[in-house]
Parts: C-alpha cells; structure tokens; sequence
C-alpha cells in the first residue's frame, strides 16, 4: 500500500503557519540588531544567553539527517549509534570549560585563525579553512539535501529541485541579510518545534505498538515476508537493544564505539566552526558554559525522539522499512540496497492523525533549515574572514559583509549542483555514512587541537606535518571504502583485509595515535617557540597574572562594567566609521536592511581588545559553583544511561 502524502488542509495550514514563523522571527532578528560590522554579523555582537546558545548547539547538530539516518540505523541495527549523541555531553562540557577559554583570550572569529595565532604560520590556515569548506559541501549539506528530500518527496510528492529550491530560498533570505544573530534566534524557535512535536510522535507511536517490552518484542519479529532463507538478511540483531556489542564481530564494536563517538569526535564539538561560533557568541564565560549544559542535555534526547521511532516504524511496517530483497526496495524506495532511512517519514505519514503530521513535518523542515542555516553562516564566516580578508588584508567593513552574504547564495547554488550526485548516492544507513566519512577526515584534528591548546612545546612544524600525515590515512582509507563497498546481504566478502578486520572505530583511534605520534617528534626535532608568542593562545597563557587574581575575586558589577565599557568602545567605534552624508533613499533603505556601513569605512580590524576579553572570561564564584554542579550531574546521568543500556 502506497504511503499517503500530506494533501489534507489541515496539515498544509499548519506547515504554512511554520514558514509564516520563521520569516517573522528571522526578519524580526533582522530589524532588531546592529549588523554594520563583521563583530555583529558573525558573533551577533557577543550578547546571546545562555538558552539561545545552547538551542542553536543542539539545532545545528541535529538535521533532519539525524531523523533520517539515526532512525534508520535504529530501525536496522539498533540502539548502538546512540553512543555518538550521548558521548555528546561530556565534549561539549569540554568545549565551555576549556576550549572556549582560550578562543576568547586569542580574540579569534574561527578556528583556521586560532590555529595561525597558535603557530604564527599562515599555510595551516588556509589548509583548515579549506579542509572546512570543503566537509561542509560534501557530507553536511549533501546529506541534508538528502535526507530532507526523502522526507519531501515522500511527504509532498514534490519535485526534489521544487523543494529544495523552497528551503534554501527561506532559509538564505533571514541568514543573508540577519547574520548570526539571525540564525541562533530560529534555531531556538525551530529547537522549539522539533522537541515537541518529536514528542508527540513519540508518544503516539509508542502508544501504537504498546509500550516498550512489546516493543522489544515486536521488533525482533519484524522480518520482511521476501527474503533469502538461507541467510541472516532480514533478520533483526540479537543485540539490537544494547551498546556495547562484540569487539571483534560487532557492527559497532564497543571499543572501537567509544573511542570513536568520544575522542574521534572531540574535533567537531570542539573544533568545529559551526559548533564553536555559537559558543563565540554568547555574553559571557557563564552563558557559554550554562549554553553547553543545555546542549548536552538536549542530546540525550535522540535515543527517544529518533532511534525508537525508527525501531517502531520497522516493528510496524517489517515488509517496508526491513525489506532485503533489491526488487522489492527498489519499487518501496528507489533504493536497492535497503529502506531503512524512510522509517522515520513512513511512520509521521502512516501513524499520526491529520494536523500532527503537519506539525512533524515542520519538525522535518526545522531540522533541514537549522542545519542549512548553520553550515550556510559558518562557511561564509571561514571564507571572509581565512580567506578573502587575507587576499585582501586592507578590506573595509562593507566589502566584508558583501562578500560574507554572496558566498552565501554561491553556496546555495553548490548544494542545488550537488542534488543529482547525492540521489545517486546509494548508501544504505545514512548515519553510518556520516560518522565514517567525517571520522576519516575530522579526527586528526581533535588531535591537532588538542595539542594545541594544551602542549606549549608543540610547534607549527608538528601541527602541519601531523595534520597533513593524518589526513593522508583518513584519505586512503575512504577511496578503499568507496572502491570496495561493502556486499550486499547474502553475497560474498570480497573486500581488502584492512577494509574487512579493521572496523572504520578503530581506523579513527589509529588515525588519531599516527597524528598524536608525528605532532610529538616533528615539534621536538624542531625549533621551540617563543614564549611570548604563546600568551593568550594555549591553556596556560590564556590569562595575564592580574586577570588570573581578577577571575579568582571577580563580581558580577566588575564583569559587567568591563562589557559595558568594551560595548561603548564597539559603539563609538562604529559611529566614527559611519560617514553621515546625506544618500538617496532607496540606498539608505538598503544598507538598513542589509545592515551595510558606508563605503568609506576604513579597513576592518575585528579584533576583540583585552577589555573585552576580561569581561568575557570574569566568572561570579556563586554562578561558576553552580555551572559546576550541573555539568556533574550531566556527566553522572550519562554514565547512567550507558550503563542502562549497556
């Protein structure tokens, strides 16, 4: 039987209201806030709370390829990806404890630029700069192109260029014109939108299957009815409810599971543009950190929200999600390797009533816009700021902005060119997709960081030759998997030893030692840097003496005075750099909306001053306690949750 679509008035009433509240909380973000120079349109001026920072953490990471992929794999495999969000908690603690910090103390927009600030070189600059754009188009926006065309087409039965071209219109109108702020305020509303009406589904579904011991029950009897009955294919794990699976055997073998899902991840919840920018731009020390506490809360949600859904959608519908045989996934599809990934669309369109699927298909393009919007903000920001503005070092406030909003809609116009080759795509689990391509080329640089921030002997020598060495396994590593594909169900292995026994988690914890091994002997066989080329750009130097007694007896007066100060500063700044000149009117209109100095603002400099700095990294001692007990209790429920579902 065919899925229906989503053709009832009353489900499209409640999508077109969705639209309706996105522009209006973008435009409202657009009309709202400063945006006449780079400081507020790429760290929405460094005034965003705590709960907005950790709402658009959340929302930036979860797409609509986590709704996808993750209840996919949970509808194929089980519970064991969970361990990738729940690992979350712990890294993201990381990055407002001990990252951040010296992000701030080293005054830099992005990570390519922390790591020129650390090393004093500019090559592995412009190396990382482009390494990012280069992730982002490729497995980011190819992936939420994908997963939210599936969902679309399945939902709509619209044209796949239709619907794209829709979002990213929406999307690239308040990201272009509002900047940061822009996109963490949506990302907060759409953060809104997704928890509940997950909820909902959640609810309903498990209300539809009968709780969760019939759910254990059900699902390890879902096997498609066409099948090969001399084999296993299509039939449900024995460990399909556990994490911790077989470390030799095992699809995610434990070991290889947590060190991959921590240590290989650290790169992209510390390092990674995206994640990190949103932490950049939060008031104060305080706010970043209480910002992480709520994103890492928020990402033991997934297990809920996405995996057992998916889990549900194959107990219900075994023939369909679970299907094996390539004939029959291709007519239930379009995809012959299998059907997984449509768990999650066929069980929003088959189970919930009319209204509610309205509502989660909003959830559906709330996830495709957070991310697009992210990834879209994030690559402009490394392009302006890495790239062009070292092309062009003498470049005013106004030519920086211009160029920030074009890439933009060049982007935009990558991921339409990209549509043909991600349809072609025939990956069976997306998610698994995910975590193998980005562990091939994200972890070296936990590593790289790592070092960085916190080993003062390591130099520019050892950061690029480690690096680059890294990258050059994780590269070989991914042609072989894309040479040697795994079989399909039934058919016989044919794949290299390293492909076959060595388990791509475990790839990634050799890939980070090989990194590790090269940073440590290249910068001792190499000349030392100066020590006063490390203030302010490692763990250790990131606070002069005086502000390191000013932070142990700072108080919330001081901290704000020290904002204040460093705000009037920006502010009269901005105002000598404004030309007053009389300007026709549909020119004035335009730099208001756009939020465009004038021409003859002089050469951008958006450096942050010390005073600045001290006011972000001040803590009041009650808060800091506070913060502290949270993220221990963060920590002791995620441990918990592990070892429940060990």
């Amino acid at each position: 039987m065919a899925t229906p679509g989503l053709d009832h008035w009353a489900d499209i009433t409640v999508v077109v209201v969705y639209f309706i509240c996105v522009l209006i909380v973008g435009m409202w973000t657009v009309f709202r806030r400063h945006k006449n120079n780079v400081n507020n349109y790429f760290l929405a001026g460094r005034n965003i709370s705590w709960w907005p920072v950790g709402a658009s953490l959340f929302s930036s990471n979860i797409g609509s390829e986590h709704f996808v992929g993750l209840a996919g794999t949970g509808a194929a495999a089980g519970i064991a990806m969970v361990s990738y969000e729940w690992a979350s908690m712990p890294l993201v603690l990381l990055l407002g404890w001990f990252f951040l910090p010296v992000y701030i103390s080293a005054g830099v927009y992005t990570l390519p630029e922390y790591m020129e600030k650390r090393f004093g070189g500019y090559r592995i600059r412009i190396y990382l700069s482009v390494l990012a754009l280069i992730l982002y188009i490729v497995t980011k926006l190819a992936v939420s192109i994908f997963a939210g065309a599936l969902f679309i087409q399945l939902a709509l039965g619209w044209d796949m260029y239709v619907s794209i071209l829709m979002l990213l219109g929406v999307t690239a109108i308040y990201t272009i014109l509002g900047g940061l702020a822009a996109v963490i305020y949506t990302d907060t509303f759409q953060t809104g939108v997704m928890t509940i009406g997950a909820l909902a589904l959640v609810g309903i579904s498990f209300n539809e299957i009968g709780g969760y011991n019939n759910l254990q029950r059900k699902y390890m009897e879902a096997v498609p009815k066409v099948r090969n009955l001399n084999s296993s294919c299509g039939l449900p794990r024995d460990d399909a409810f556990h994490i911790f699976r077989d470390p030799i055997t095992g699809d995610n073998p434990w070991p290889g599971l947590l060190l991959q899902s921590s240590l290989g991840c650290l790169w992209y919840w510390c390092c990674d543009q995206v994640i990190v920018q949103r932490s950049l731009a939060a008031r104060n020390l305080s706010h970043a950190k209480g910002g992480s506490i709520l994103a890492g809360y928020l990402k033991l949600l997934p297990l809920f929200l996405m995996i057992f859904p998916g889990m549900i959608s194959r107990a219900l519908y075994p023939d369909d999600v679970g299907c094996v045989d390539p004939h029959i996934c291709k007519i239930v599809c379009d995809n012959p390797v299998g059907c997984s990934n449509i768990a999650y669309p066929k069980l929003v369109l088959e189970l919930l009533p009319f209204g509610v699927r309205g509502l989660l298909m909003a959830v559906m393009l709330s996830a495709i816009m957070s991310s697009l919007t992210s990834i879209f903000n994030s690559s402009s920001t490394i392009f302006t700021m890495d790239l062009w503005r070292r092309a062009r070092p003498r470049a005013t406030e106004r030519e920086l902005l211009i160029v920030g909003r074009i890439f933009i809609v060049i982007l935009c116009g990558i991921s339409i060119a990209w549509i043909p080759l991600v349809r072609s795509s025939q990956g069976g689990q997306l998610f698994n997709y995910i975590q193998a391509i980005q562990g091939y080329l994200g972890t070296p640089i936990g590593a790289l960081f790592v070092f960085g921030v916190f080993w003062k002997r390591m130099n520019e020598q050892g950061a690029f030759w480690g690096i680059v060495i890294g990258h050059v396994c994780g590269v070989i590593r991914m042609g072989l998997d894309f040479a040697y594909p795994a079989p399909e169900c039934g058919d016989p292995e044919t794949r290299p030893p390293i492909l076959l026994r060595v388990h791509y988690t475990y790839f990634g914890a050799i890939m980070i030692v090989v990194t590790s091994v090269v940073i440590v002997v290249v910068s001792l066989c190499t000349r030392e840097q100066p020590e006063e080329q490390l203030e302010g750009v490692t763990w250790w130097t990131r606070l002069k003496p005086e502000d390191k007694a000013n932070n142990s007896t700072g108080n919330e007066d001081d901290q704000r005075k020290d904002i204040s100060s460093a705000k009037n500063g920006v502010q009269i700044a901005e105002v000598e750099d404004v030309d007053e000149r009389t300007t026709g009117c549909t020119k004035r209109l335009c730099d208001h909306v756009c939020g465009m100095p004038d021409n003859n603002s002089g050469a951008a400099n958006p450096t942050a001053n010390e005073t600045q700095i001290r006011g972000f990294l001040k803590e009041n001692k009650k808060w800091r306690a506070v913060l502290n007990v949270n993220a221990a209790i963060g920590l002791i429920v995620t441990a918990f949750l592990y070892g429940f579902y060990r």
